[in-house]
């Protein structure tokens, strides 16, 4: 029943680790680019997104650290001051103690009449706007000393900021804070895209992303295998094509979702409202007898059936295409039976919520390659044996050691949810604070078990199901607010996105 693309799937923006995208810039110098030159081109870039995000700005302050990325600063301050801008250039190295295309950069800017002048935790700040050239990618340790003094004074400000590559103090391979960090208006980033600057705390450092490739081809570069590629919109027509005319329900798949013990019927119900409106063509809900009422009330067009224990579900399973289970579970005995029964089905499976507290617990020592696992940093811990927070120190690294381990594909959810499969790690940028309420991972299950109903092959189905989930949150957010929205809100907006716009002529037609 998989169906392939009509399209050629979208070759997603690809993103490195920090250490690839020095091989790229080392091998850029080496095919005859001079590493002075590449840094003007980084620089003019950075000003040119400068100028485009605050055209009308009249003063600088560039904060200039020792290294590469204070380069791009020096040489930043430098065009801006060509340009008629009041420069403040603030150093967190003395320039005399500068080396190599550092020291050329420094020394270009005081040759365009920039001051210089070390930094100190009373200097006050004499510009609008704020640059931040202090650490680059290269950072691994907690940031320390006048750099953190330097960041928060940069936060306090209240200035708007551009981050020159990377705002100072992200990691640029896990989006982890080391210490402190930046938090950026824009950051403009060189060569290759970073995995750091999409998961992971980035949200709140980046802001506005403005990737520039500086003319290097860095996909050209094969042996350089990127670390994860970037989801975006193109994925839902390239795997959700128009529905041919003759298509009937037996065609689109049956999605049975099990959950909802007692007292805890809603999740369930979330979650096989989702999957109806994401087009699977027959959803069974399996619950607790005491919530069939309400589910039949709330969404008739799902077939509910209130069962007490695992023995009620004998023949439901073998009539569906997929299962999902979890969503209001529980970790009782009903729920034990119930994920038990799941399990010995012979069917994929979409497991989320108390399911996986289950796996971590109870039913330990599980791989399959049917599956998709779908925890948020607190399950990812208990799968693993470690603590939310050193799941979050490392989220790329989490994600992968979860598929390594279970096996199938592993969502990792939150800011910048992650997907790891056989085809590796992929990154969804969207979505919003306005997800943080109860349901949200009710509602993803269910979109993936629908798109997994309709016949998408289990990796695609997962990215997708990802990317209309968070675009779905985005959408409702436009229409009423970050604040307040609901997983019930959802389902109506994830329809939107799964239905290609109609054509003129196909328009025409419906009149």
């Amino acid at each position: 029943m998989a169906r392939k693309a009509v399209h050629p799937e979208p070759h997603p923006r690809p993103l490195y680790r920090a250490d690839q995208v020095r091989e790229l810039d080392r091998r850029t110098i080496a095919a005859g680019i001079e590493g002075f030159a590449l840094m003007q081109r980084a620089a003019a870039a950075a000003w040119q997104s400068l100028r485009a995000r605050w055209p009308g700005v009249p003063s600088l302050s560039v904060f200039c650290g020792g290294g590469n990325n204070g380069g791009d600063g020096h040489v930043l301050a430098a065009l801006a001051a060509a340009e008629g801008l009041a420069v403040q250039r603030i150093l967190l190295k003395p320039i005399d103690e500068l080396s190599g295309d550092a020291r050329r950069a420094a020394d270009m800017a005081t040759a365009a009449g920039v001051g210089a002048e070390s930094w100190r935790a009373e200097l006050a700040l004499e510009g609008e706007l704020i640059v931040d050239a202090l650490l680059g990618t290269g950072l691994g340790g907690e940031v320390r000393g006048e750099a953190r003094e330097a960041i928060e004074a940069i936060n306090a400000s209240v200035l708007p900021v551009l981050a020159i590559d990377i705002p100072s103090g992200l990691h640029a391979d896990t989006g982890a804070v080391l210490g402190t960090a930046v938090r950026a208006s824009r950051t403009v980033t060189f060569i290759g895209d970073k995995l750091g600057l999409h998961t992971g705390a980035a949200p709140s450092c980046v802001g506005e992303l403005d990737f520039r490739a500086l003319g290097v081809d860095a996909e050209g570069e094969t042996d350089i295998v990127p670390a994860a590629r970037l989801l975006g919109p193109g994925l839902i027509a390239a795997w959700l094509p128009p529905r041919d005319r003759t298509t009937h329900k037996g065609d689109v798949g049956h999605a049975l979702v099990l959950g909802g013990a007692p007292g805890f019927g809603g999740a369930a119900l979330l979650a096989a409202e989702a999957c109806a409106r994401l087009g699977a063509g027959k959803v069974s809900l399996a619950t607790a007898p005491e919530h069939v009422t309400a589910s039949l009330v709330r969404r008739p067009e799902v077939m509910v059936h209130g069962i007490r224990g695992a023995g009620d579900l004998d023949g439901l399973a073998v009539r569906a295409d997929v299962l999902v289970v979890g969503p209001g579970l529980g970790q009782g005995s009903w729920g034990q039976g119930v994920l038990q029964a799941a399990l010995a089905a012979e069917r994929p499976l979409v497991v989320d919520a108390d399911a996986l507290n289950l796996l971590a617990t109870r039913f330990t020592g599980q791989r399959r390659e049917d599956w998709v696992l779908t925890p948020h940093p607190g399950e990812a811990a208990r799968l693993l044996g470690l603590s939310a927070g050193e799941i979050e120190a490392d989220r790329p690294a989490a994600a992968l050691a979860l598929q390594r381990r279970y096996g199938g594909v592993v969502v990792l959810k939150g800011a910048g949810s992650l997907v790891a499969g056989p085809e590796g790690l992929a990154v969804c940028p969207y979505g919003n604070p306005g997800m943080a309420s109860g349901g949200m991972g009710d509602a993803l299950s269910g979109i993936l078990g629908a798109l997994l109903a309709q016949g998408l092959p289990l990796e695609p189905a997962v990215r997708l199901g990802v990317l209309v989930h968070a675009l779905a949150a985005d959408m409702a957010a436009r229409e009423g607010g970050e604040r307040g929205l609901l997983a019930g809100d959802l389902a109506s907006c994830a329809r939107i996105l799964v239905n290609p716009t109609m054509g003129e002529d196909d328009a025409a037609a419906t009149r």
